[in-house]
């Protein structure tokens, strides 16, 4: 049986379930409509450290700082949606192309569901679905949505996974003034890491509920499921050599077949004129990839079609980001030098999980109805003898050293 997250099957399922959406719908609602649009990003990023790149996410290489002084790659991006409507049945269709790990453009499917409204509390899905994680998990990637360039890396950035393949329900309900809609989800997913390497996420199973009362909106998130990925693989071999106490360190930091788990919290206040808003979220791949806790609070200020805003967000570490590894006085002299370089290995992994924080100040300028520009400055803070959530980390990076970030960006939908 072929897997719901090869992208052949995705576009084959996505013009099947979209058809027979069409049909199913057709026999019963003749106002069924489709529609087609679109959103982009140009930006153009600027980052002072030259021994390192900033990236908006460990999915994305980034390129601005060490590789090029202007990098136009860490936020732009295009996307395509198709989407049919036909009373009880719709479905909808998303394709985005960004840079990603391979350092290609291909486009890559979003989302690719049908829906059935059971009742009108009640709705079914099944096919690619958006993740419900964070406030702006459903829009993270359409960024004419975000009053920012680019979501708080140091929250977003720690789970970079947008979408989900397999089943979810919906249901609305009402308590007093309080509109809630909650959401449970079951499926899978997956990461292109290389041309031959892939990251999986196996039984993720999930709840979330979105509530909204006046101008409040609060979403409160938890989702776990298991990881499958090669990563390091020789470097754990390498471990199980020294017996018992390399077995103990491997398992401990491997990162295959590993339960991992996400709570997250967050609330907007936006009664039109400004906004405020804020969240935290735990991200615990009980692996290298670490036990992370990450927040933001923004707000800002609409005057006319200008908003200027502030930001600062936070990422922590909940384990430490050094290990002591292989005990060396157990070890006989021949076994020495391997064990340092293996305990060295490690602690190199361990130093890239982000600690760090950020403040951004930024204005956007809604120029026309579908367009609007962006810019936004970061000073950047990485801490704990880890170099935050920076790439390529070239020979003469200083750690705990803090450098700024100027972003300028052109976003638009039609």
């Amino acid at each position: 049986m072929p897997k719901l997250h090869q992208t052949p099957f995705l576009f084959a399922l996505a013009a099947t379930l979209l058809m027979q959406s069409a049909a199913h719908a057709g026999a019963q609602d003749q106002e069924g409509a489709w529609t087609f649009g679109g959103f982009g990003t140009l930006s153009a990023v600027h980052s002072s450290e030259k021994q390192a790149d900033f990236s908006a996410t460990p999915l994305n290489p980034g390129a601005a700082g060490a590789s090029n002084d202007w990098s136009f790659g860490v936020d732009s991006r295009v996307g395509s949606q198709l989407s049919y409507n036909g009373g009880h049945w719709s479905a909808v269709l998303q394709v985005v192309a960004e840079r990603n790990l391979t350092h290609s453009w291909k486009p890559v499917i979003e989302w690719a569901n049908v829906q059935y409204q059971v009742t009108p509390e009640l709705s079914l899905r099944f096919g690619r679905i958006a993740l419900p994680l964070f406030l702006s998990g459903d829009y993270r990637k359409a960024s004419y949505a975000l009053t920012w360039v680019r979501t708080p890396v140091e929250l977003y950035g720690a789970l970079p996974i947008s979408n989900n393949d397999g089943v979810d329900a919906s249901y609305r309900w009402n308590a007093g003034a309080v509109k809630n809609t909650t959401q449970v989800l079951y499926g899978g997913t997956e990461l292109r890491l290389s041309d031959t390497r892939r990251a999986e996420a196996h039984k993720l199973a999930g709840i979330s509920n979105t509530s909204t009362v006046g101008a409040l909106t609060v979403r409160a998130s938890a989702i776990k499921g298991e990881l499958e990925m090669k990563l390091a693989d020789d470097l754990f071999t390498g471990f199980r050599q020294f017996g018992p106490q390399g077995e103990v360190v491997a398992r401990r930091y491997e990162t295959d077949r590993k339960q991992a788990t996400v709570l997250s919290i967050g609330a907007s206040y936006d009664p039109g004129n400004w906004f405020v808003m804020g969240e935290i979220g735990r991200i615990n791949a009980r692996s290298f990839l670490g036990d992370k806790t990450a927040g933001y609070i923004s707000g800002g200020y609409r005057l006319g079609t200008f908003t200027p805003y502030a930001t600062f967000s936070k990422v922590a570490a909940n384990t430490p980001t050094r290990a002591d590894g292989l005990d060396l006085s157990k070890l006989q002299p021949p076994y020495l030098q391997a064990a340092q370089r293996l305990n060295a290995e490690l602690n190199g992994l361990l130093s890239m999980i982000a600690v760090q924080d950020s403040t951004s100040i930024g204005v956007r300028w809604d120029a026309a109805s579908n367009t609007a520009l962006k810019l936004q400055f970061d000073h950047v803070r990485p801490h704990g003898g880890t170099s935050g959530t920076l790439e390529n980390i070239q020979p003469g990076y200083r750690y705990g050293r803090s450098f700024g970030v100027l972003s300028a960006s052109l976003d638009f939908v039609f």
